[in-house]
């Protein structure tokens, strides 16, 4: 069955999906690094040094199981170290390491090369904010309360 006419924001968020496919295709690094669920908790922890494992698996919308999978997968690959709380030695700490900060600075050159062209600075600059609220309160959406 052939659909003619999708509403917007499917179209929306298909668009989204078929970029972030695009973009994943030509990560030739991609086998060294995290993977996509992976990707989720490092972007947390790189965004929010210092975090808990509690607020970054609520933050991130994880099942449980997923980000403890993740969490100590990442640690195993170098991407993240625990820290003991200096205040609260029962709390662990999520710090990014140099690893991943390495992983980031590959993705950015990776990402702006072929990207590189496409927007002028004016539009790319409405489509990160306009991305960022959509990020943001999607994410809104799904807590709790």
């Amino acid at each position: 069955m052939e659909h003619t006419r999708m509403s917007p924001l499917f179209s929306l968020a298909d668009l989204i999906l078929a970029v972030s496919r695009q973009l994943s295709l030509y990560d030739d690094g991609a086998a060294a690094g995290p993977t996509p669920l992976e990707t989720t908790v490092l972007r947390y922890v790189d965004r929010n040094p210092g975090t808990t494992a509690g607020a970054a698996a609520a933050a991130t919308l994880l099942q449980p199981s997923n980000f403890s999978r993740a969490l100590r997968s990442l640690e195993a690959k170098g991407f993240i170290r625990r820290e003991h709380d200096e205040h609260d030695a029962r709390s662990i700490r999520l710090h990014p390491t140099e690893r991943a900060a390495a992983n980031l600075d590959r993705l950015d050159a990776t990402w702006s090369a072929m990207l590189d062209g496409i927007l002028d600075d004016g539009t790319r600059d409405t489509l990160i904010a306009t991305l960022e609220r959509i990020e943001r309160q999607l994410a809104e959406r799904r807590r709790p309360g």
